[in-house]
């Protein structure tokens, strides 16, 4: 049976907590034994909803041992992996506390707020033989699933051109505004658009450079509306576009849209659309099982039959960061080109 401490119960740490406890109900051998947050309120129910949707507030948090300091839950508890759902300012720190201690990590993404704090947590996995992987859900997530293998099949030839979109509401629900402010989140290019800087490292690789043109929109934070343009030696038009300062009733929209020598695959509004150049286009079947509950449950996997982790290495995982770096820099600089360190 592996055991999982969980840390934060905000509106990530719920969905986590949620598909724990259907892998436990399907009979797969693990089980949450230990839940931490600062804010002692969660424990009694009292959550703010979220921008996807609201995981489920009707959890019995009352099965779980409850703590409010994370180092007394790592002394006090014999764990198989820990679960960080935390404000990423704190990513880095406690990855290597629990690794030290011979425990497993998931750490949710962004891996941390520098290239510096995500090497720190590499070296602490290989010293401690143990196994890290980041959150990098979209890897997981059934329709980004379908365009890698496009991508990497081959079978609508190669790629002429990408555009990624992430956006939606200001993300007033965290604890203390945490999402929002820079000190804590690194802004929107950290917390938002790192879902598809990693995406366009995970299809494509690293480009040679990028161009970002960014503004900030909400009070203390940064880069709340991104665009960038990713440089790449076959000349292919790669873009994303991230908004997290939409109002009104626009909602959450994540979608993208490639195009191939011989076809093109759009999704958005949830609905995937494969696209081929002679024939009929259609909707793929896709696993109905969300992203979040197949990444923990790779993950899981990994640690009990002792399997490495391939769908998201730390490493690759810190090259999205670098890339995360190379645009804020490029942001700075008015969108001038910079090249991936």
């Amino acid at each position: 049976m592996l055991k999982v401490g969980l840390v934060g119960l905000g509106f990530m740490g719920r969905m986590h907590l949620t598909n724990y406890r259907r892998l436990e109900q399907e009979g797969f051998p693990i089980r949450v034994v230990a839940i931490c947050d600062v804010d002692e309120k969660k424990f009694r129910g009292i959550f703010t909803e979220g921008n996807i949707g609201n995981p489920d507030n009707g959890l019995d948090l009352s099965v779980y041992k409850h703590y409010t300091d994370y180092d007394r839950m790592l002394a006090e508890e014999e764990l198989d992996i820990v679960d960080i759902a935390m404000p990423s300012n704190l990513h880095a720190d406690m990855t290597v506390k629990a690794l030290d201690r011979g425990v497993h990590v998931l750490c949710e993404k962004p891996m941390a707020l520098s290239t510096a704090e995500g090497r720190l947590m590499i070296e602490a996995e290989k010293r401690s033989g143990k196994k890290l992987m980041i959150a990098q859900v979209l890897r997981f997530w059934p329709e980004y699933e379908y365009l890698k293998e496009t991508v990497a099949g081959g079978r609508y030839g190669q790629v002429l051109s990408a555009h990624f979109f992430r956006g939606g509401h200001p993300p007033k629900w965290t604890y203390k505004d945490w999402m929002v402010r820079k000190e804590t989140s690194g802004g929107g290019l950290f917390d938002l658009h790192i879902h598809d800087i990693d995406m366009v490292n995970w299809l494509f690789g690293a480009p040679q450079s990028v161009s970002t043109l960014a503004r900030d929109v909400l009070p203390g934070s940064s880069y709340d509306i991104i665009s960038t343009n990713y440089v790449y030696p076959d000349r292919k038009i790669v873009t994303t576009q991230c908004d997290r300062s939409l109002t009104g009733e626009f909602g959450f929209e994540m979608s993208y849209r490639i195009n191939f020598e011989r076809g093109n695959l759009l999704f958005e509004k949830r609905v995937l659309r494969d696209n081929p150049m002679d024939g009929k286009g259609f909707v793929p079947e896709l696993s109905a099982d969300s992203g979040y509950y197949r990444e923990i449950k790779y993950y899981a996997e990994a640690i009990l039959y002792d399997r490495p982790i391939e769908r998201a290495t730390s490493e690759h995982t810190l090259q999205t960061l670098a890339i995360a770096e190379a645009e804020a820099r490029s942001a700075t600089s008015g969108g001038e080109l910079v090249d991936i360190a």
